[in-house]
């Protein structure tokens, strides 16, 4: 295999699997451009009545073959039941080779790892968490699996980088027509346009529903018109285990201590009191704190953000309740108060990743958050960012939307120095998940380091009591704290690309050696 490097130095295959790669040339060279791909629209399919009386009916009236790319989406999140469900079904059938394209999995779709080694699923186009991630780096999937963030996904299919055969769409609230959104049911999620991609240029579209309501279901998140078949099943998934990350605030001294470090830097560098201020933050312990500890401060001062981005959790419509968000602009929901509030507040407002992350595109809204909060596994001396592989060599995490949200004005990465007697610092990722040139500060509870390349914003820290020191200075405290720590060793085999937003290869994966 013939490798080449990448503007970061990364080596990448030059092809795989019979794919010409295009190695990543910087955060912002393939903005802009693009295409839109088409699908067939299907004239044999009666519109009239589209509903089929089981998931079997549907999976036969799409024809579904070997090699076919099937996808979903991933708002149910943990308490999914779909996948399983339809991928035991097609396995049933005795179908090889199938590609996997679901805008990601969780641990709950474990079973999968058995369809992969007996053959129906040769690799996953989408990101993995947990095991189906460890099973790509013990080389199980027969070909090299690709990795997207949520708007990289939406490109993908729209460009015609990821072409979908059959989409199958997990609605809580649906009309036998087709039209359906997350809002009502007992399968309640919030959000489901992840999966706007999908029914807008997959071959077929398929909704599946555990609450069939009569004609029409609004606000139509999918619309009917792009949909060929309806079933009803009996149930969907768990809501209840939508929950990402912890939804609680931290508990930990050492990760408060973080999140008061990020809030007290957006107040020392006076970017509150601007016209427009908003921010992004996560459902973890430490993303929870920072939205407690910035509320105190706004109250203080008196000051309220336009907007706020989502995903929802309680903390969030919290503030929003209180007047100090204006909107919440939200793409999922990480528990079922921001399902609640999605649903019965008009400020709260659901979002897709053509209009919030898609960079083929003439805009998207991603560079209007003026402080995104994100986490990371690792951070190197160029504050390049891992969020996929550990320390260790694991591939256990997908991208999310943290490539998407770096194109914030302020992208500030948050992360104990010390993680499982591990250092965070560390002189070279692992794997290369953000560039350097979109990361914007570092947080620790031993010091925050800010990339060299903004010295406005070390120009306004000037006068500042908070730790600012070099990321150099951050490892060496690291290193005395744990000791170097081993490398992982890996084989030669590339078993997964990750991609950039724009559709380059920014760095790949190997096998792990065990």
């Amino acid at each position: 295999m013939k490798m080449i490097p990448n503007s970061l130095g990364r080596l990448i295959p030059d092809e795989i699997d019979g794919k010409k790669l295009k190695p990543f040339q910087g955060a912002h060279a393939g903005h802009g451009g693009g295409r839109k791909a088409g699908s067939p629209i299907r004239a044999s399919v009666d519109y009239r009545d589209k509903l089929r009386a089981s998931l079997d009916e549907v999976i036969d009236a799409c024809e579904i073959k070997d090699g076919m790319t099937i996808s979903f989406h991933h708002h149910l999140r943990n308490g999914d039941y779909l996948i399983n469900m339809v991928v035991d079904k097609l396995a049933e059938r005795g179908l090889k080779d199938l590609v996997l394209a679901p805008s990601a999995l969780f641990p709950v779709h474990e079973p999968i790892v058995n369809h992969i080694k007996n053959g129906l699923i040769t690799h996953i186009e989408g990101s993995m968490n947990g095991p189906i991630g460890r099973a790509c780096s013990l080389g199980k999937m027969r070909k090299a699996c690709t990795l997207r963030s949520h708007g990289g996904r939406y490109r993908a299919i729209q460009d015609g980088d990821l072409h979908i055969d059959v989409a199958f769409i997990a609605a809580p609230n649906a009309d036998s027509f087709g039209n359906a959104n997350g809002l009502d049911g007992p399968g309640a999620c919030g959000p489901i346009s992840f999966a706007l991609a999908d029914s807008l240029y997959a071959d077929r579209v398929v909704v599946v529903t555990d609450n069939l309501q009569p004609f029409p279901v609004h606000p139509w998140v999918i619309r009917g018109g792009n949909v060929d078949h309806v079933v009803e099943i009996d149930k969907l998934g768990d809501p209840e285990k939508i929950v990402s990350g912890t939804t609680r605030i931290t508990k930990s001294p050492t990760r408060l201590l973080i999140a008061e470090y990020v809030a007290r830097f957006i107040d020392d560098i006076g970017i509150m009191e601007e016209p427009g201020f908003s921010f992004q933050a996560g459902a973890g312990g430490i993303s929870l704190a920072f939205i407690q500890f910035l509320a105190e401060i706004m109250r203080e001062k008196g000051l309220k953000a336009p907007f706020a981005r989502g995903g929802s959790t309680k903390y969030l419509v919290d503030l929003m309740n209180e007047g100090l968000i204006g909107y919440i602009l939200d793409g999922q929901a990480f528990d079922q108060v921001g399902v609640a509030s999605l649903r019965d507040n008009p400020r709260h407002i659901e979002t897709d990743p053509f209009t919030s992350y898609n960079y083929h595109t003439k805009g998207n809204f991603a560079p209007l958050v003026k402080a995104a909060v994100l986490g990371a596994t690792e951070v190197d001396l160029e504050f390049n960012v891992n969020v996929n592989t550990h320390s260790d060599g694991w591939l256990l995490h997908g991208i999310g939307g943290f490539t998407d949200a770096t194109d914030a004005h302020i992208t500030m990465i948050t992360a104990p120095l010390v993680r499982s007697r591990l250092p965070i610092i560390v002189d070279s990722v692992t794997t290369v998940t953000t560039p350097g040139e979109t990361v914007d500060v570092i947080f620790t509870e031993r010091g925050i380091a800010v990339n060299p390349r903004r010295a406005d914003l070390l120009d306004r820290l000037k006068g500042s009591s908070l730790p600012i020191m070099s990321i150099e200075e951050l490892r060496k405290i690291a290193i005395g704290m744990t000791g170097e720590p081993e490398k992982p060793e890996f084989e030669d085999r590339v078993v997964a690309l990750i991609e950039w937003r724009d559709g380059t290869i920014i760095d790949c994966v190997r096998q792990l050696k065990v």
